[in-house]
């Protein structure tokens, strides 16, 4: 099965329960994916969370009833998933700038675009079929040691990578090279899924090493298990690495033959990185299977 057939089974999961009070996970297990990869895919397609959809969708349909049926206000708020005809309105109000009465009763509902229902045609003609290939590499397993922090990333409205990453790495930099047995000359940011249902990403700022020894303080150690991964170079200002990802998620990984192994994404920060520099480049390494 594609990715593009699995992100369409977690939309249609969203439609059937528009009106149901359901949480995110049931999606995301709808769709036979992992919560945070189908988040991440979901948010580089559209650029919007996958709560900011469900969000949409079911205020979409509010206008609809606020136009076409008779029913209360109240009653479509609770209808639409909110616990008060007030937060119903705030929400409405924050989204289209004026309250539901209001709206009603300027029955000019052609002045406002209605949150487009994504398909698998959609999802397809979005996911652009762009020719930029990563080397495909067979990694050995490794040991790595740094400094962890969990933060909320870009499919999140939560969101505080930047603040959260920035903080780690001007805390790791310092004692970085004190670590022992450290493999010379590369950097990595380490980031994966955390086994708990917070919504947050494990990101560690981590250097390999050849053994795991003495750790040094507030430090922890990190395995990759052999592993075979799509190496992407990213060239430019570090800030915008993320663009890199959003077609790594949206365009590559739905019109590859692989899949995400649910294994640890990698930052590579080498000889030829450079914070401020056009010209820095850093790879993005995913770990891969074929899809079965």
């Amino acid at each position: 099965m594609s990715y593009i057939s699995q992100i369409s089974k977690g939309i249609d999961f969203i439609e059937e329960n528009l009106f149901r009070d359901f949480n995110l996970h049931e999606v995301t297990t709808a769709a036979g994916m992992s919560h945070w990869h189908f988040q991440r895919i979901f948010v580089a397609l559209t650029g919007e969370t996958l709560k900011g959809y469900v969000r949409a969708r079911r205020l979409s349909s509010a206008m609809k009833a606020l136009l076409q049926t008779e029913k209360r206000i109240i009653e479509i708020a609770v209808e639409a998933g909110y616990e008060s005809q007030e937060s119903f309105t705030r929400a409405f109000q924050n989204y289209f700038n004026m309250t539901p009465g209001e709206f009603r009763k300027t029955q000019k509902y052609h002045l406002f675009v209605e949150k487009i229902r994504l398909n698998e045609e959609y999802l397809k003609h979005i996911s652009k079929n762009i020719s930029m290939e990563p080397n495909i590499i067979h990694m050995p397993s490794r040991w790595f040691v740094g400094m962890h922090t969990a933060f909320y990333g870009l499919e999140s409205e939560k969101n505080n990578m930047a603040e959260k990453l920035r903080e780690l790495w001007q805390k790791f930099l310092p004692p970085m090279d004190g670590i022992p047995h450290r493999i010379e000359g590369v950097g990595y940011g380490l980031i994966q899924q955390r086994e708990d249902r917070s919504g947050q990403l494990d990101y560690f700022s981590a250097v390999e090493v050849s053994k795991v020894t003495d750790l040094p303080e507030n430090m922890t150690s990190v395995f990759i298990p052999e592993q075979c991964y799509a190496r992407f170079l990213h060239r430019g200002d570090v800030k915008n690495i993320n663009h890199t990802v959003n077609y790594i998620y949206s365009s590559w990984m739905l019109n590859s033959n692989y899949q995400h192994s649910y294994g640890i994404d990698i930052e590579e920060y080498g000889e030829k990185y450079h914070p401020t520099s056009r010209d820095s480049e850093v790879f993005y390494l995913i770990p891969i299977n074929e899809f079965s």
